[in-house]
């Protein structure tokens, strides 16, 4: 059974920067793409990003496209989200969560599953 234990999250200033790990335990983690998405309050679940089985692909929402990197290693199960220059509307609880193989082209959150309890950011001034 996948467990995902989603870290990192915090209180920042806008411009500032944070790193969120998705620490992945229970399944053959290289066999699967892992998604970090976020949840604002009264808003839906938005793919942030995903990066595939092998590493190879990775693919971002327009919001945070040049702002914010996901990377995966290996040796430690582990997923990691760098988000710089956050802004307010970066504020939501991030999550992460697998799908097998590679991302997804619909980024819809129904395709993923085992979903990590998600980590709060927030980004205020």
């Amino acid at each position: 059974q996948p467990q995902l234990v989603e870290s990192g999250g915090g209180s920042v200033q806008p411009g500032g920067s944070l790193r969120l790990s998705c620490a992945a335990s229970g399944f053959t983690f290289n066999y699967y793409a892992i998604g970090w998405f976020r949840q604002a309050p009264g808003k839906e679940r938005e793919r942030v990003s995903c990066i595939s089985f092998d590493s190879g692909t990775t693919n971002y929402a327009d919001s945070v496209k040049g702002r914010f990197t996901i990377s995966r290693d290996k040796s430690k199960n582990t997923v990691y989200l760098q988000m710089n220059s956050l802004n307010v509307e970066d504020t939501a609880v991030y999550s992460c969560a697998v799908t097998l193989g590679p991302c997804p082209v619909p980024t819809s959150y129904l395709y993923f599953s085992s979903w990590g309890q998600g980590t709060q950011v927030t980004v205020s001034s």
